[in-house]
C-alpha cells in the first residue's frame, strides 16, 4: 500500500479597512492576509494544520501578525 501526505501552506488575501497604524500612527488602510497550513492526503486538502493573519499598512509598508479577534474587527 502507498500513502502519499504533506503540508500545504495556502495564502489569500481578505478585504481590509481603513485604520491607525501602530507604527506610523497615520490613518491608512491596511490589507489583510490569511496563511493557512493545510494537510494532504493524495494532494487533496483534508483539515487545517494551523491559520495565522496578518496586516500590512498601505501607506508605511509595516507587517504585523494578529490574532483572529483582531481579524474579526478589521473586516468589514
Amino acid at each position: 500500500m502507498f500513502l502519499l501526505f504533506g503540508l500545504k501552506t495556502v495564502l489569500r488575501d481578505r478585504p481590509g479597512r481603513a485604520a491607525t497604524c501602530q507604527y506610523c500612527r497615520q490613518l491608512a488602510h491596511h490589507h489583510l492576509q490569511e496563511r493557512a497550513t493545510k494537510f494532504t492526503l493524495f494532494f487533496i486538502p483534508v483539515l487545517t494544520a494551523s491559520r495565522a493573519y496578518q496586516i500590512t499598512c498601505s501607506n508605511c509598508g509595516q507587517t504585523s501578525a494578529i490574532k483572529s479577534r483582531r481579524k474579526k474587527a478589521l473586516t468589514w
